[in-house]
């Protein structure tokens, strides 16, 4: 088998104005790409700094939320401790006169004691001299009423 020879029957001019319209629409099917590509980017540029910015918000509004939370605690915290304070001082006040009053009750309840001991004391005495007064009148009237 041999091969034959080929022959081409175009010109030189016609072939290159074919290649240059070939690549002139590749070159325009790649800006049109290109466009879209770019196109594309941009939206999701826009769609990502959308996003992005929406969080930012988001977590600026909860941090925000946080430090006034924060604030409100400390300030809860710095009431709180005073009231305690206050309150210790009021306790111990209040302690201090309760004890005043204990020992005024104390010491009153001993004088009543003591004074008890003071008429428990008076009473044997007083028993004994009634006794001896009963006694007394009993050995006058009987040896009276034998004789």
């Amino acid at each position: 088998m041999s091969e034959s020879p080929i022959t081409v029957t175009y010109s030189l001019e016609e072939i290159l104005k074919k290649i240059d319209g070939n690549l002139d629409k590749l070159d325009t099917k790649l800006d049109n790409i290109e466009q879209k590509f770019d196109n594309k980017l941009d939206n999701l540029e826009k769609k990502f700094d959308t996003k992005f910015d929406d969080l930012e918000k988001k977590f600026d509004a909860k941090f925000d939320k946080i430090e006034v939370r924060l604030t409100n605690l400390e300030v809860g915290q710095t009431k709180l401790n005073t009231e305690v304070q206050n309150l210790k001082e009021t306790d111990i006040l209040n302690l201090r006169e309760d004890i005043k009053d204990i020992k005024t009750t104390q010491n009153s309840l001993v004088q009543e004691v003591a004074d008890l001991k003071g008429v428990k004391s008076l009473i044997i005495p007083i028993v004994v001299a009634v006794a001896t007064a009963l006694l007394t009148l009993l050995f006058r009237i009987l040896p009276n009423s034998f004789g």
